[in-house]
């Protein structure tokens, strides 16, 4: 289906919580729907990039952040995301990963079609995950692609044992701590258009399980991508695993090592070592 623009976030979120009362939300489909969304010619304004590279940590250039083009794109994953028969609801889901490869760099001043689909419904341990893809396209080349993997909780489960914090390894020597203010939360989602209350409302988190708002996870990949940009190719794959929240306020600790021609990265807990994220650049 090729949309005429990008749709407004704000009515696809309104559509999300809708889907969780009684008797209107509908029936939950149970395999990924066959629907490819599209949309051709999407432009970059110069002053949301800069806003974007400000609140994530990058440098202010023409060149577009990997973690960017996910942004741009977002608003149509959205709007397939709250489809009618779509098989995880929106309100509870749980980003757990993604990989991201750039094939080429972008700049400011290029058009972008992006489409974006839903693929490989499968069971888990906490109930069931799902990637959706995101493709960024100029004149006919792929130059980006973004594989989102989510969590749906639909049922109540405890989620297995907990794992005892003996058995947690002793996280890597830091290069960098970083001090997560609240307001990160806010001014994510201002500039992303992912607006759910658990990154901006104490109320919003309590409702979900979470003592207080917690980080955006595309937030941590973007600020940890931040600060190895300056090491990154041309052409490259970064891959993020998102393991316990960032709660806000808090300080994390940033660490990277270089493994062949690329890095292995990870943010943990500053006060406990608790992992938040770990990823990959190759």
């Amino acid at each position: 289906m090729e949309l005429d623009g990008l749709p407004a976030s704000g009515a696809l979120y309104r559509r999300a919580l809708l889907g969780v009362v009684p008797g209107v939300g509908g029936r939950r489909g149970s395999d990924v729907p066959g629907l490819e969304l599209a949309v051709g010619g999407v432009s970059v304004d110069q002053r949301h990039l800069a806003d974007y590279d400000r609140v994530c940590g990058f440098r202010l250039t023409d060149r577009l952040p990997a973690t960017y083009l996910h942004v741009l794109g977002f608003p149509l994953s959205l709007r397939l995301m709250t489809s009618p028969g779509f098989p995880i609801p929106l309100t509870g889901v749980v980003h757990v990963a993604n990989r991201i490869t750039v094939h080429r760099p972008v700049e400011v001043g290029e058009r972008v079609d992006f489409h974006t689909y839903a693929e490989n419904l499968r069971p888990h341990e906490r109930d069931r995950q799902l990637d959706v893809v995101l493709v960024g396209s100029i004149d006919g080349e792929e130059v980006w692609r973004g594989v989102s993997t989510y969590l749906g909780k639909e049922r109540a489960s405890g989620g297995g044992p907990r794992r005892d914090r003996a058995d947690r390894p002793e996280p890597p020597a830091f290069s960098a701590q970083w001090r997560v203010m609240p307001r990160v939360g806010t001014d994510y989602a201002r500039v992303s258009g992912d607006h759910n209350p658990i990154h901006t409302s104490k109320l919003g988190a309590r409702l979900f399980g979470f003592p207080r708002p917690i980080a955006h996870g595309m937030w941590s990949k973007a600020r940890c991508l931040a600060a190895l940009e300056p090491r990154l190719p041309e052409a490259y794959t970064v891959d993020v695993a998102f393991k316990l929240p960032v709660p806000l306020p808090s300080t994390v600790a940033f660490s990277a090592s270089p493994n062949g021609a690329g890095w292995d990265f990870a943010l943990h807990s500053a006060r406990d070592g608790r992992p938040h994220l770990t990823g990959s650049v190759r």
